[in-house]
């Protein structure tokens, strides 16, 4: 096993570069869509971007995931040459690479110093939790990811044009110990892998569906926990793929299995580190800031939906009946809803933001649910009467009815003054044209339901 690295700082990560005799450093930003993007620098060029910043092609937000400029420059584009912009290396986001046999490092840099920090994810991340600490609060949160995983190779599911696919496992095995004991030596590797890069789970077990596995990372300060989300979702598929198995995060992958969650538990604390949440005078130790930051989330749910399901897929799981909620919900430990309050002591008072799933983008999700609910924490916003029993059977207001499609979501989320308040127009205009491209690309697709309906009968 491969020993861990202290909380390093500047000096410390040139001492330990130089001790270790590192000679190749993988360096990663994070583009609109949650990818990481990056590359392998030599020792020299790290120690010189270590203190100078290094300049990144500004193309990674001028295209999609799948690498296609958008046809209209916004933050960058033909019109400026996609010229370079300079990254930030975070030394304290150092981690070890144990899925590479020789010493290796990965180091993750965003923004935060130059013109692109108004649309990189990471720095609006930071910029809403700096806006949250001026409120004399900071957060912790930790997210919880299901994935299928699948005996295929990025060859395989693409000569099968991703039909016919063999999972892992047969069947439905939810919370297996049969499954999970079969397959020890894999659930082993995969909490081993995240413990060596300092994002340990708390839990790994199977869910409803064929191969399909959930792991539960550990509470973090946000920003943290943030990294350790796309740093989770990156490398499980690099660790699935040297085993010869491939990892997705979809939303939903099938027709015939649950959509995937990617939930988000925040709890606050005061700059003391006592609860902000907890108050055990109040019904089920909710405190007023919690209600609060509750009745924020709830109201902007609808209007920041694009950041939190943000893939054309995103809202095929958005549907009655399985998991996943259709309005913006509430309730005390109820898993119907959008808005789960986890009652319990100072130390694990929580909020579960079960709207989201495994495709989101880490860093904008936690903002979202964040911003939204430290905006309800300024304006004291009072969340609705919580519900009991089953939230698919209330009949909710039309303004918490959640977007159906990402068309819908972005021009909600463009149209949003809450939104250009807490995260700038700049980003609000960028991002919410990149979800607009994201949903047009579908349009012209000729899909398997549409051949199966009228190939023969119209």
């Amino acid at each position: 096993m491969k020993k861990a690295v202290p909380k390093m700082t500047k000096e410390s990560v040139r001492s330990y570069i130089q001790e270790h005799q590192i000679e190749n450093i993988k360096l990663a930003v994070v583009d609109v869509d949650g990818v990481l993007r990056g590359k392998y620098v030599n020792s020299k060029k790290f120690l010189s971007a270590l203190e100078k910043g290094f300049g990144f092609c500004s193309v990674i937000f001028g295209w999609d995931s799948n690498d296609v400029l958008y046809r209209n420059d916004s933050f960058t584009g033909w019109a400026d040459g996609f010229t370079d912009a300079n990254a930030t290396i975070d030394a304290s986001s150092i981690r070890m690479l144990p899925t590479e046999d020789f010493k290796s490092v990965i180091f993750l840099a965003d923004f935060s110093e130059s013109s692109a920090a108004s649309v990189c994810p990471r720095s609006i991340l930071r910029k809403t939790l700096e806006r949250l600490g001026n409120l004399g609060l900071k957060a912790s949160a930790s997210f919880e990811f299901e994935f299928f995983l699948f005996n295929e190779s990025p060859k395989s599911v693409r000569d099968k044009n991703y039909h016919n696919l063999e999972p892992m496992t047969p069947g439905n095995f939810g919370y297996s110990i049969l499954r999970s004991s079969t397959h020890a030596n894999f659930y082993h590797q995969i909490m081993e892998l995240c413990k060596e890069m300092e994002m340990p789970l708390e839990g790994l077990h199977t869910e409803t569906g064929a191969g399909v596995l959930e792991g539960a990372l550990e509470y973090s300060e946000a920003l943290r926990a943030a990294d350790n989300g796309a740093l989770f979702k990156n490398f499980v598929k690099v660790w699935a793929q040297q085993n010869n198995l491939m990892a997705c995060f979809m939303a939903k992958w099938s027709n015939n299995f649950p959509g995937q969650s990617g939930h988000i538990h925040i709890s606050l604390q005061n700059m003391d580190g006592s609860s902000a949440f907890y108050d055990n005078s109040k019904a089920n130790g909710m405190s007023d800031v919690m209600r609060w930051f509750i009745g924020g989330q709830q109201k902007l749910m609808p209007e920041f939906l694009a950041m939190v399901a943000s893939t054309c897929n995103s809202y095929t799981r958005l549907i009655p009946g399985f998991w996943a909620p259709t309005a913006a919900s509430w309730g005390i430990d109820n898993r119907t809803c959008a808005l789960r309050a986890i009652p319990g002591s100072e130390k694990s008072q929580r909020v579960e933001y079960r709207v989201s799933a495994a495709d989101i983008n880490p860093y904008l999700a936690l903002a979202a649910a964040i911003g939204s609910g430290l905006w309800g924490i300024e304006n004291k916003i009072e969340p609705t009467k919580a519900v009991e029993g089953n939230a698919y059977d209330v009949d909710f207001s039309q303004e918490l009815q959640l977007p159906r499609t990402l068309t819908q979501a972005a021009e909600e989320f463009k149209n949003s003054k809450i939104a250009r308040d807490l995260f700038g127009d700049i980003f609000v205009d960028h991002y919410a044209y990149t979800r607009l491209w994201e949903d047009q690309q579908q349009l012209g697709a000729i899909t398997d339901w549409q051949l199966k309906r009228y190939f023969e009968i119209i």
